[in-house]
């Protein structure tokens, strides 16, 4: 049997700690136990700490909530944090065995927000070396399985994070989103991820610090309001981080009528995406819940080459990941524990020159303004979260889609880089299951800085359906009967 505190959400088990329907201690009791007993089937908690080092932590907030003391929403509520995310006293492995034994002596700026709105840090969150690539594996902790089916990829980068939420093993997660990390995973789990405007949340700090201008870290959740809570406390300026300018507008309530609102269906951008049989009528499907609130919604396309889009993004890619990783890629010994994908990387962005980081950032300029005349017409932009449906699990990455060749192991999931590339906020939204029992997802689009319009539809549409409250992974349904 489940038990009931594993399946509140997070602001319903804010709320049961803070009235004292449930004790601190006995959260962290049940969310041990249900962890302990699946997260053996699917990897995607890592790095657990002791279980009575964690119990002592939520009987000191007992103490503070018996004393009318609260650090906040998440008093006492267990967090795992994706294993990219420095996280003081844990290790942080990144994933890569060069740094399997790295024990952080400090929090990076988003964990640090969370602990001090309360959370109980219990581990971390399963990701894909440096996070490259959209499956979940790696060679310190092995590979995650999906929740709907543990023999399938979990996604990634943000794997982890995703079969947690949809297991139930957290309320609420953090992600990371370079190429789709908090949308892929989240499509292929049953859950919503949320890539905020790009600025919306300091990363870092970092030891560079004014030309990452791609990833940045976001909320998952099983509903939106646990997602905006969280968005709540992640966002904000930090003076470490020059470019992060915070968001606006959250404050704004999330029901909104939605009579008036102009969505654009992108599909598989005229045929140039290969898709998967079977994904796009199945989110055609879903978009019937996007007429039912009301929506105007119409097929469109944008009026630029996609394949310079990818030329452009592939520059991006391999500079700032040469910059990042070339250290451990100048010393022989370590460049040969780095797997072969990121060789590839950190080689293709040795070759480039500096006119071809600024043609490249010309192009992405471009799409920019290609994007602001879309929505010049349009109020959001929908599109698939991804080409394929979660693969094998021992496959590292689908070498063809719809009978075309991929010509990287990150190319099947080009349909991500659209919203990342002009820094646009992005949610996945669970679109149902296949045929093949598998989820899928979409993703929902705002205009610049509108990230509050985005989690407002979301939201919206969650209220028709409830996919991820309604269907429950099959490991979840044997325990709930």
């Amino acid at each position: 049997m489940l038990h009931p505190i594993v399946t509140l959400g997070a602001l319903e088990l804010s709320q049961a700690i803070h009235q004292r329907d449930y004790s601190c201690v006995e959260v962290m009791r049940a969310y041990l136990d249900h962890i302990d007993q699946l997260n053996p089937s699917v990897n995607a908690l890592v790095s657990l700490q002791p279980a009575e080092m964690l119990l002592e932590q939520a009987a000191s907030c007992d103490k503070e909530l018996a004393q009318g003391q609260s650090r906040g929403w998440l008093h006492g509520i267990p967090q795992a944090i994706k294993d990219l995310s420095a996280t003081q006293g844990i290790a942080t492995t990144m994933g890569s065995p060069l740094y399997r034994h790295q024990i952080a002596d400090h929090d990076g700026i988003m964990v640090e927000r969370m602990r001090r709105a309360g959370a109980i840090i219990i581990g971390k969150s399963n990701t894909p070396e440096f996070g490259a690539g959209s499956h979940t594996y790696n060679g310190v902790f092995g590979a995650t399985g999906n929740a709907y089916a543990p023999d399938r990829s979990a996604g990634g980068s943000s794997g982890g994070a995703a079969v947690a939420l949809a297991l139930r093993l957290l309320p609420v997660a953090d992600g990371s989103d370079m190429m789709g990390s908090l949308r892929n995973p989240a499509a292929f789990n049953n859950v919503f991820g949320f890539r905020p405007s790009w600025g919306g949340i300091p990363l870092g700090p970092t030891p560079e610090l004014f030309l990452q201008q791609l990833a940045t870290e976001g909320p998952m959740g099983r509903n939106i309001p646990d997602i905006l809570a969280l968005l709540k406390t992640q966002a904000g300026p930090d003076l470490r981080v020059p470019l992060a300018s915070g968001l606006c507008g959250l404050d704004q309530v999330l029901e909104q009528d939605f009579s008036a609102c102009r969505v654009a269906w992108l599909g598989d951008w005229n045929g140039y995406l290969p898709m998967e049989d079977g994904i796009l009528e199945q989110c055609e499907l879903a978009l019937q819940d996007i007429r039912a609130l009301g929506c105007q919604l119409e097929a469109a396309s944008i009026g630029f080459d996609p394949s310079l889009l990818w030329e452009s993004w592939e520059v991006h890619r391999h500079w700032l990941m040469a910059g990042s990783l070339n250290a451990d890629y100048q010393d022989a010994s370590r460049r040969s524990q780095l797997k072969p994908e990121l060789l590839w990387e950190i080689e293709g962005g040795l070759q480039l020159s500096a006119l071809d980081v600024y043609r490249a950032s010309r192009i992405r300029s471009d799409w920019y303004r290609a994007v602001l005349r879309m929505f010049e017409e349009y109020d959001f932009l929908i599109l698939p979260s991804a080409q394929v449906y979660p693969f094998a699990l021992e496959q590292h990455w689908p070498h063809m889609v719809a009978g075309r060749v991929m010509s990287s192991y990150h190319r099947w999931m080009e349909v991500v880089i659209g919203p990342t590339m002009a820094g646009l906020p992005v949610m996945n939204i669970p679109a149902g299951f296949g045929r093949n029992g598998l989820p899928m997802g979409m993703q929902l689009v705002g205009r610049p800085r509108a990230d509050m319009a985005v989690l407002q539809l979301a939201h919206a549409y969650d209220q028709q359906r409830q996919w991820v409250k309604n269907i429950l992974p099959p490991i979840l349904q044997a325990r709930a009967a």
